[in-house]
């Protein structure tokens, strides 16, 4: 049943809606991850990130896709609950657990143990449309813990206009796509932090978009 319903999600929202509705300009799709272990980094504007995030890849990569994701947002109800574990395939994060504990790091090492490739938002949170916001640390003690997994920045222009957070209604935009060079673990928290700060501000850069109001 699970299965059935990720192909059906798969083919009948996410390449549709990604291809036809919202249209993506990808640049450098040959660094993204073609098995994992692997840490797919990006800003977050909108719910349809994951969605943009998850249309990049294959379907034959669809299992081991595992988005992290707020647990006190998406287990509201049991409806909901059941679609992101078995569907989204998301890993619960609970954002009110210190940064680096074994409690939060539990779910995500067993992932990249088995060799899933993470969907990560360092902000922690949706941020206002196409705004950069600052990344949390959680992300270095994961990539400290597992130095052999690459950490691939992609920085997402366009989502945060086509649904704000707050809104309901979807506005088709056009979406521009940049992945960067993979990072890897520099040994150091706070200067892997500083790298992975850099690289993004460089893909937003890239650009050259006008601010947006």
């Amino acid at each position: 049943m699970a299965r059935l319903c990720r192909f059906l999600f798969f083919f009948g929202l996410v390449k549709p809606l990604a291809s036809l509705v919202l249209g993506l300009n990808v640049r450098r799709r040959h660094w993204l991850p073609r098995r994992g272990p692997a840490i797919l980094v990006a800003n977050h504007n909108s719910h349809l990130d994951t969605v943009v995030l998850l249309s990049l890849f294959p379907y034959r990569l669809a299992c081991q896709l595992r988005p992290v994701a707020a647990a006190d947002y998406f287990f509201r109800n049991r409806a909901l609950a059941w679609f992101v574990v078995h569907v989204l395939r998301i890993i619960p994060l609970d954002r009110t657990a210190r940064a680096g504990t074994v409690h939060l790091l539990k779910d995500v090492s067993e992932a990249l143990a088995a060799g899933e490739i993470l969907l990560l938002f360092p902000e922690g949170t949706r941020g206002e449309p196409e705004q950069l916001g600052e990344f949390r640390s959680g992300i270095a003690h994961i990539v400290k813990a597992h130095p052999e997994a690459p950490v691939i920045p992609v920085f997402v222009h366009g989502a945060g206009k086509a649904l704000p957070r707050g809104e309901a209604i979807l506005v088709p935009f056009f979406c521009d796509i940049f992945v960067g060079e993979p990072l890897h673990w520099s040994g150091d928290r706070a200067r892997f932090m500083d790298q992975l700060s850099a690289r993004f501000h460089q893909l937003a850069a890239e650009g050259e978009f006008p601010a947006w109001t």
